[in-house]
């Protein structure tokens, strides 16, 4: 996990609080792990506390509940309401703490998180601002407002760990991803891969050529196509765009004619700036595991990915490409 510079609001230490994050996964399953409680309960708080109560009721006016068990025994449970939730992009909540003897929570913080796009990967603000009316500083509030930072802080690293470790493992067994470093700038790569006079030269494993009917690279546009193999076997394809951010990354789905289920996957290709390079990350995901060895068996489908990113690299090395 890559990490930009966390900050509180000058002057207001006690009652704002901005951190921002870059975490290693699609902002979807980031989304998820804010979301679903199972997720929740094994990142929430600090390092050391678990979190034996975690309910969530996502949808605008309804409940949070965790309880925050510390590293002594000692719990402390928290309360609080979704109040804004734009999936995947944007999550509100207040959380409120330590009530008095008639019920009123004596900390209230106002919480706003964004999920941004960045390159597949997420770029995570979290906007935790204080909201309780007539403060009364006791020893607990102040003790809570000034470890606020660190607590968040340590919280964030364990949602990290949380999604290399448990979420990406949810498709794990159905995907497939192949990377490769392009000697060439990514303008030079993306324009490779969307422009119908290129793909051609270099698109499939060794052996195969491609033909092209029609491309539209844009959301909701097509690319219909048919792939020549060596035996004089084609295979006609159709690819549905459903993103499309030059030159950072292309989201589609790729079906074949009249394919079987098994056949059907949507892949993200991530083209990430390596400076005069360029990183490729093609990862597709199938429907099920088993649909994914089916293509990976039948097909090929993991060395054809190999060898088609290895004739993009010669091809692009070639100077064919211009800007």
């Amino acid at each position: 996990m890559a990490e930009t510079a966390s900050s509180s609001a000058a002057g207001q230490a006690r009652q704002e609080l901005i951190l921002t994050r870059i975490l290693g996964a699609p902002r979807s399953l980031v989304f998820k792990a804010w979301t679903d409680a199972k997720h929740m309960a094994r990142w929430w708080g600090p390092r050391g506390f678990t979190n034996p109560v975690c309910e969530l009721d996502v949808h605008p006016g309804g409940l949070i509940r965790i309880d925050m068990r510390g590293p002594n025994g000692t719990i402390y449970p928290m309360k609080g309401v979704f109040h804004e939730i734009v999936e995947p992009e944007r999550l509100v909540f207040t959380s409120t703490a330590m009530e008095d003897e008639h019920g009123k929570p004596l900390l209230e913080i106002l919480n706003t998180v964004t999920f941004e796009d960045y390159n597949g990967l997420t770029k995570l603000t979290l906007h935790a601002r204080l909201v309780t009316k007539d403060l009364k500083m006791t020893p607990q509030v102040a003790a809570a407002l000034s470890g606020m930072e660190q607590g968040w802080s340590e919280s964030l690293y364990r949602l990290a760990d949380e999604l290399e470790n448990s979420l990406n493992s949810e498709t794990a067994d159905r995907e497939i991803v192949i990377t490769r470093i392009i000697d060439a700038p990514r303008a030079l790569v993306f324009d490779a891969w969307t422009k119908p006079e290129h793909i051609g030269n270099w698109w499939g494993p060794r052996g195969f050529t491609t033909t092209t009917h029609s491309m539209d690279v844009r959301p909701g546009g097509e690319w219909r196509f048919i792939m020549h193999g060596p035996d004089g076997t084609d295979y006609k394809n159709r690819i549905v765009y459903l993103e499309v951010v030059e030159p950072e990354r292309l989201v589609y789905n790729h079906f074949g004619e009249d394919c079987d289920e098994e056949e059907k996957f949507q892949t993200t290709v991530t083209f990430l700036d390596r400076g005069n390079t360029t990183e490729v990350i093609m990862r597709a995901i199938f429907p099920t595991a088993a649909a994914r060895e089916f293509v990976a068996e039948k097909h090929g489908a993991i060395e054809g990915g190999k060898q088609t990113l290895e004739r993009l690299a010669e091809f692009v090395g070639s100077g064919s490409v211009k800007n």
